[in-house]
């Protein structure tokens, strides 16, 4: 960082100006528009790595911790009003009552779109969340007391009698569900009792987890079980976020001041 502040604007309020009034313009933007637009996005990446961050949601909070922000940060790319495509890291996540090793965010095709105020858009955007074994656990005795279950190295979920564990288990794969509320759908795909693997009696049945209610605009796209966790992938086709001069500089101020960062409809 130390070997750019050179070429930045002198203060913080002169670089959300320069910003600001290119972004209200129209297209092309100058070079220096670039080289304010990655002073930006340099500076914000400094701050934000390693800070607990807590976005307010419709319906309550998502904090995290954010592991990785980074860009190819083209200049040329840049001075036109582009970003590509960015790549965001977070671990230690908790959302509404459920807990989160890590998740991730690619945003493709990010761009500002000129007007006033400017829009913040990338499209699409993929979402992972990986789920550790023992909150998957706290999910399975919401479902039912008399289960445990578990993911182990090896990628496979397996669930037990709570007071009989050492009886056996059921072999289960999980499903997104077709239509309804957001949940995932654990289904009983072998059982073994002992070294035995026996025929899945007829009586047992797929349950169905509920997931807390999803932002706006993001369509769940698969989940799979990974050695320790179970991953949730997602996408939102469009994101958008008006630009304004106002929300950039309250951004920038709390970046520099705040422990906890709180972000209002941003997501």
């Amino acid at each position: 960082m130390s070997a750019n502040r050179g070429s930045e604007p002198r203060t913080r309020r002169d670089l959300v100006s320069t910003l600001w009034a290119s972004a209200a313009g129209v297209p092309p933007l100058s070079a220096g528009t670039g080289a304010a637009y990655r002073s930006l996005f340099l500076t914000a990446r400094r701050f934000v790595l390693g800070r607990r961050i807590t976005a307010r949601l419709d319906r309550g909070d998502i904090a995290m911790t954010v592991t990785a922000f980074d860009s190819r940060l083209d200049v040329l790319a840049m001075a036109r009003g582009r970003l590509d495509d960015v790549r965001l890291r977070a671990d230690d996540i908790t959302w509404d009552t459920c807990v989160f090793t890590h998740g991730t965010a690619r945003l493709h095709n990010v761009r500002i779109r000129p007007g006033t105020p400017p829009v913040l858009v990338a499209a699409p955007v993929h979402l992972t969340l990986d789920i550790p074994a023992a909150t998957l656990d706290v999910l399975f005795r919401q479902v039912s007391r008399w289960f445990v279950g578990d993911v182990g190295d090896d990628g496979v979920a397996r669930v037990h009698l709570a007071r009989r564990a050492g009886w056996g288990y059921l072999v289960v794969d999980a499903r997104l569900q077709e239509s309804g509320p957001p949940a995932v759908v654990f289904a009983p795909r072998s059982l073994v009792l002992g070294r035995r693997h026996r025929r899945i009696p007829m009586r047992l049945r797929a349950y169905r987890v509920r997931l807390p209610e999803l932002p706006h605009g993001l369509e769940l796209t698969q989940v799979h079980f990974e050695p320790n966790l179970l991953r949730l992938s997602g996408t939102v086709p469009e994101w958008h976020l008006e630009f304004s001069r106002r929300r950039v500089e309250v951004l920038l101020h709390q970046l520099r001041t705040a422990r906890v960062l709180t972000l209002t409809r941003w997501l």
